[in-house]
């Protein structure tokens, strides 16, 4: 039994004796290693051979970059005014042995020298510098940390200022003035907008009544020449109108005459005329009362007498001499009045009168033909065309 014990107790002791010899050490951490309260050696990473019951591990150091957020810090400005500063810190222990042996606690002393510093450099600005100075506060704070924690085997990579809180009578104050900032930029700008509108709607007025300008006076130019032009056709189509006038005029009275002078008129046969024109002389509102000469008969005998001779029945007629000369035509008058009328056939006239045509050759009679054989079934009397029949005239009103 008593070896067995022994057995035990030895085998005890060599696991004992074998956990205290082995030591492994996670990466990126660093382990102090003491031998009989001293400092030995710096434990990497990995396995590591320990003295049982002599050498002693005194601190687990985490070699990655740490980041710490200090909270919130009073400071006071240059102008009196107390802030309150969050601050973030970034570092990282580069010596495991100086953060053990030169400092007891390495992060409360980066807080301490963080505040201090900061309490330092915000002391010498205003409110406004601070908040608008981060990075120059940053570069400050991470400048002076890196360097007082150095000898603390600590480097300091990044120092920010996560919040800088001024107090809420200062940030009332602060929002009242960037207010009215806001609203006199927004004034400025708007009457700025104002003026270059101002600006751009004269500018636009001035082109538009120039332009306006510009084209009434083209538009009286072309008018005047519009109405000179019309003037001048007028007068020209009057000045042509009169002449084909004239000219038809004595058409009619030559062939009247030429119709009277055929048909060897007798006195009977003006006095008949002239009863038939004794209606046309009595239209009219005014025509009242007219009187025929009591001797008219006689007259009418006198004139025929004067351009006739008598016959074997006793009639006086007219009897045109037999070499009378060719009077002038007033076709035949000076070329220089040819240009006042155009002799050119009209294309469109042409067309219509090739319709007129076309519409009168077909079997059914188109309303076309049925007025070209209403027109030629009128009697032609000198050319014209020959007057109401009596019933349709005007009653007659006449006295004698």
């Amino acid at each position: 039994m008593t070896p067995l014990i022994v057995i035990a107790v030895i085998v005890l002791l060599a696991l004992i004796i074998t956990v205290k010899s082995v030591l492994v050490i996670p990466q990126a951490t660093a382990a102090v290693i003491e031998r009989l309260g001293r400092y030995r050696n710096t434990a990497a990473p990995g396995l590591n051979i320990l003295v049982p019951f002599i050498d002693r591990v005194r601190a687990r150091i985490d070699l990655r970059e740490q980041v710490v957020s200090f909270p919130p810090q009073p400071v006071i400005t240059q102008d009196n005014l107390t802030v309150s500063i969050d601050t973030v810190v970034y570092f990282q222990v580069t010596e495991p042995r100086a953060a053990v042996y030169e400092i007891s606690n390495y992060i409360v002393g980066v807080e301490q020298l963080a505040t201090t510093t900061l309490r330092n450099v915000v002391g010498g600005m205003s409110l406004e510098e601070t908040l608008t100075s981060r990075d120059s506060i940053n570069n400050q704070l991470r400048g002076v940390l890196d360097e007082a924690t150095g000898r603390w085997g600590i480097r300091v990579a990044r120092v920010e200022l996560k919040a800088i809180d001024p107090p809420p009578s200062i940030q009332d104050s602060m929002e009242k003035q960037m207010r009215a900032d806001r609203e006199k930029r927004a004034m400025i700008l708007t009457a700025e907008g104002q003026r270059e509108a101002a600006i751009k709607s004269a500018e636009g007025q001035k082109q538009a009544a120039i332009l306006s300008a510009e084209g009434g006076k083209q538009a009286a130019i072309l008018n005047a020449e519009a109405e000179r032009q019309s003037a001048i056709l007028r007068a020209q189509g009057e000045r042509a109108a009169r002449y084909l006038q004239a000219q038809g005029q004595a058409k009619a009275i030559e062939k009247v005459f030429a119709a009277i002078k055929a048909g060897k008129p007798t006195p009977e046969v003006l006095a008949y005329q002239y009863m038939q024109t004794l209606p046309q002389m009595a239209q009219g509102d005014a025509n009242k009362v007219w009187m025929i000469p009591s001797d008219f008969g006689n007259a009418l005998q006198g004139f025929a007498k004067a351009l006739g001779k008598q016959g074997d029945d006793g009639v006086f007629r007219y009897e045109p001499p037999a070499d009378e000369p060719d009077k002038p035509r007033p076709e035949d008058d000076d070329a220089s009045i040819a240009e006042w009328f155009d002799t050119a056939p009209d294309p469109h006239v042409l067309e219509a009168v090739r319709a007129a045509e076309a519409v009168a050759r077909q079997e059914v009679p188109g309303p076309l033909s049925v007025g070209r054989a209403k027109a030629s079934a009128l009697p032609e009397i000198g050319g014209e065309t020959p007057a109401a029949p009596r019933s349709l005239q005007q009653p007659d009103t006449t006295q004698e």
